[in-house]
């Protein structure tokens, strides 16, 4: 019987809007847990999850029946829902429009995942503006800055 194979690997990462740090450490695991829940029942596998206060970091092995623009539309507005519902933090909630997304091949699986779940020291070291110029210098995506994440000066 003939069938899909595949092995797609997307990297993807967002912020809260205004870079605000308000993922707090007494909550993002509930956060990460929602957001794991909706990938999941999207049907897709959920490799990692792992970010700071302002911006999130997921890697997600995804069949190709997903359409990722509209999956990451659904992970924003669903979790956008449950911080607010949840009454997380006093201040209006919203992630930034956008996102990026980096594909990986099987081989370089381990080094993303702990490159993830090391989020909070990487960053004692890299800001988020340098890691993500970084990624898309890497990718050898073409940007302009005036289309990046809202950044703090």
């Amino acid at each position: 019987m003939p069938g899909t194979f595949s092995q797609l690997y997307v990297h993807v990462v967002f912020a809260v809007r205004g870079r605000k740090s308000l993922i707090l450490s007494n909550w993002e695991d509930e956060l990460y847990k929602y957001i794991s829940g909706i990938i999941l029942n999207k049907d897709q596998k959920l490799l990692a999850i792992n970010g700071m206060p302002d911006h999130i970091h997921i890697l997600i092995g995804m069949k190709p029946n997903c359409c990722l623009s509209d999956l990451v539309r659904e992970v924003k507005k669903s979790s956008n829902n449950f911080i607010r519902e949840r009454k997380f933090t006093k201040q209006k909630f919203e992630w930034q429009d956008g996102y990026g997304a980096f594909s990986h091949g099987q081989r370089s699986l381990d080094n993303v995942i702990q490159y993830i779940m090391n989020q909070k020291e990487h960053h004692k070291i890299h800001t988020f503006r340098d890691e993500y110029v970084a990624f898309l210098k890497k990718f050898q995506i073409e940007y302009k800055e005036e289309y990046l994440f809202e950044w703090i000066i």
